[in-house]
């Protein structure tokens, strides 16, 4: 995993529309989701599983909206977890690491906090450690 979108809100289903999920463009940007990629989605509110690629929506707009046969799966007002993967090699992530990116969102699909999971190589192992970016408190960076 690379990109995690944990517990938005679908905000639209689109059946007549060709495929894919529009996601806010902050919301992917945030996360380093690509359009066009492929992403998993969980439906939190009732358990139905789907892969689709993501289109960008509007930035600042909170959009989640499911497209084509996937609108079958998700309804307006369904809890979802976005997330996305990507293939390395895994000697490149024993020597160099991993990082992901995690945004918690609030009910309008607006970033509450932000993580860092991380996999770091140290003594022939990897180390995994898991950062919140919100609490500034603690010295740690906002949310990006």
């Amino acid at each position: 995993m690379h990109a995690k979108l944990h517990r938005v809100c679908v905000t639209d289903a689109n059946v007549n529309y060709v495929g894919s999920v529009t996601i806010d463009r902050k919301l992917i940007d945030k996360v380093g989701i690509l359009p066009l990629e492929e992403v998993q989605i969980w439906n939190v509110s009732n358990g139905n599983r789907l892969s689709t690629y993501v289109l960008p929506g509007e930035p600042g707009s909170g959009v989640i909206c499911l497209n084509g046969a996937a609108a079958h799966l998700c309804a307006p007002g369904d809890f979802a977890i976005i997330a996305a993967y990507e293939e390395r090699e895994r000697s490149e992530v024993l020597r160099t690491g991993h990082e992901a990116k995690v945004a918690i969102v609030d009910e309008h699909n607006r970033c509450q906090d932000f993580f860092l999971q991380t996999l770091e190589p140290k003594e022939g192992q990897l180390q995994y450690h898991s950062r919140s970016c919100k609490n500034q408190e603690q010295g740690l960076k906002p949310c990006p």
